[in-house]
């Protein structure tokens, strides 16, 4: 993706932080700094939703649970977009958190379909050659 290219200034030390996540994810400066502001527009549209970093890459995820909006969006969508079986399905989350997932799904489907259908496309057979450890022998 192109951007264009802005000056700002940031308090020394919000630069120091940057730096260092930036070290710490081997990305170069601008990325994280980009990324960064992503997360912060995403997070301040969407209240209750955070961000983890998972083991393919940060992920928008129910704040204070582990649950990615990702799963909530599948589930709703296996459900016939039926709020009361979502509601169901998830009882032990309160209907606000819930929303939040959707609201979130809702202002970004490509991403979080996207990342339903990663989780679709895995088989017994892909699975297998990608994490041949798991499962045991044949």
């Amino acid at each position: 993706m192109r951007g264009i290219q802005k000056s700002l200034r940031l308090p020394e030390e919000t630069l120091k932080e940057i730096e260092e996540i930036s070290n710490e994810t081997g990305q170069d400066f601008s990325a994280t700094a980009k990324d960064l502001l992503v997360e912060a527009i995403k997070m301040r549209r969407c209240p209750g939703i955070t961000f983890a970093q998972g083991t393919s890459g940060r992920r928008a995820r129910v704040a204070g649970t582990g649950i990615e909006v990702w799963e909530i969006a599948s589930t709703y969508r296996s459900v016939g977009k039926d709020f009361d079986r979502l509601k169901k399905a998830y009882h032990w989350l309160s209907p606000e958190i819930v929303r939040a997932a959707l609201g979130y799904y809702s202002l970004y489907p490509k991403e979080i379909d996207r990342l339903i259908e990663q989780n679709e496309s895995w088989t017994e057979e892909k699975m297998r050659k990608r994490y041949p450890f798991v499962g045991g022998p044949r």
